[in-house]
């Protein structure tokens, strides 16, 4: 009996908890209901001043809000800017809208009204802050369109080139060319990367050596590119054939002449010290060198390794690294191969 009496007390406490919490939200919702109706009488007053105007809109919008009403927050938005074209805060209140939808992961309706903002409303400073600014960054974040991307980047390069990372944005500008098809675009942009001057140092999230890889677009456009071969067959011959003839002069002129790089499998291209200008003659001089019959195992579709002997008692293991040249810029050049680097060692 005590038990059940127990029980019920504690189900009575939860129903006028209930009921009291019911009752506290439902006169919450009455009483901003009812602010919303004295704002929406004062916004009918045509003689308020702007100034006015904009702190009851602002105040309509984020009772709504607040209440979970995000539907009839944007109606209520969206049809004020409809019905008034010149209110000098629609960008804002079109910015409220739009940071609406991204928070509720509809990123494309998001992008539609961002893009709007920046393309048909002049900008604003709300608290210091460019609006213009801030649909930028968000756009280039969401949209997926590399021909929209590109239009925002150079909206900010021009626009707000204290407010970011130009040596970035450069950088990045290049890519979304590159996506396009846009070669003469995206070399001009590697160009302008490397005219900065920590280009050589900064950290782009996402796109690590950075430096490296516009470097070596940049030179390559720039270089005659006549040590590339039609094939690997082509290329791996001519090189067996140089090394078994101990033809120095040959090795010389098949070796890259831009990029090429001499180090261990530890290094990286970007280390200045894998950069290296010297002739094979040093090295083919007074030694026996030779080279295993088929390339290694390793080898791959666009990269292969070709292992070699006797080149010195300090290092008597070299791999011939042989690529195929990525270079859409000129599709006579894309596509073939050229001997780019020499690995150091026995393979890790």
């Amino acid at each position: 009996m005590k038990k059940n009496q127990s029980l019920a007390f504690v189900i009575l406490g939860f129903l006028l908890c209930f009921n009291f919490f019911s009752c506290a939200k439902n006169q919450a919702d009455e009483k901003a209901d009812e602010t919303l109706g004295q704002l929406t009488a004062i916004l009918e007053d045509t003689t308020i001043s702007v100034q006015s105007r904009y702190a009851v809109i602002n105040r309509i919008a984020n009772l709504y809000y607040a209440q979970g009403k995000t539907d009839d927050m944007v109606l209520f938005l969206t049809e004020w800017v409809e019905v008034h074209p010149g209110d000098t805060y629609n960008a804002y209140w079109l910015l409220m809208v739009a940071s609406n939808y991204l928070k509720a992961g509809e990123e494309a309706l998001a992008e539609y009204y961002y893009d709007r903002i920046i393309n048909n409303y002049a900008d604003l400073l709300v608290n210091g802050e460019s609006i213009h600014f801030a649909c930028l960054q968000h756009l280039i974040q969401i949209s997926k369109n590399s021909t929209n991307r590109i239009h925002y980047f150079n909206r900010i390069i021009t626009n707000f080139p204290h407010n970011v990372s130009i040596t970035e944005m450069y950088l990045r500008l290049a890519l979304e060319y590159e996506n396009t098809g846009e070669w003469d675009m995206a070399l001009k942009s590697y160009s302008l990367f490397l005219e900065q001057p920590d280009s050589s140092t900064i950290q782009i999230a996402g796109i690590p050596d950075a430096y490296t890889k516009a470097r070596q677009m940049v030179d390559f456009s720039k270089s005659p590119k006549d040590w590339t071969f039609e094939s690997l067959d082509a290329l791996e011959s001519a090189v067996k054939k140089a090394i078994s003839s101990y033809n120095w002069r040959a090795l010389d002129r098949y070796r890259s002449k831009v990029n090429f790089f001499a180090m261990s499998w530890k290094s990286s291209e970007s280390d200045p010290n894998a950069l290296e200008n010297f002739s094979m003659h040093n090295f083919m001089l007074g030694n026996r060198i030779r080279y295993s019959e088929k390339l290694d195992e390793s080898s791959t579709p666009t990269e292969a390794y070709l292992r070699t002997t006797g080149w010195s008692t300090y290092i008597n293991v070299w791999y011939l690294y042989f690529r195929k040249v990525n270079f859409p810029a000129d599709p006579e050049i894309h596509g073939r191969w050229e001997w780019a680097g020499i690995y150091f060692g026995e393979k890790l």
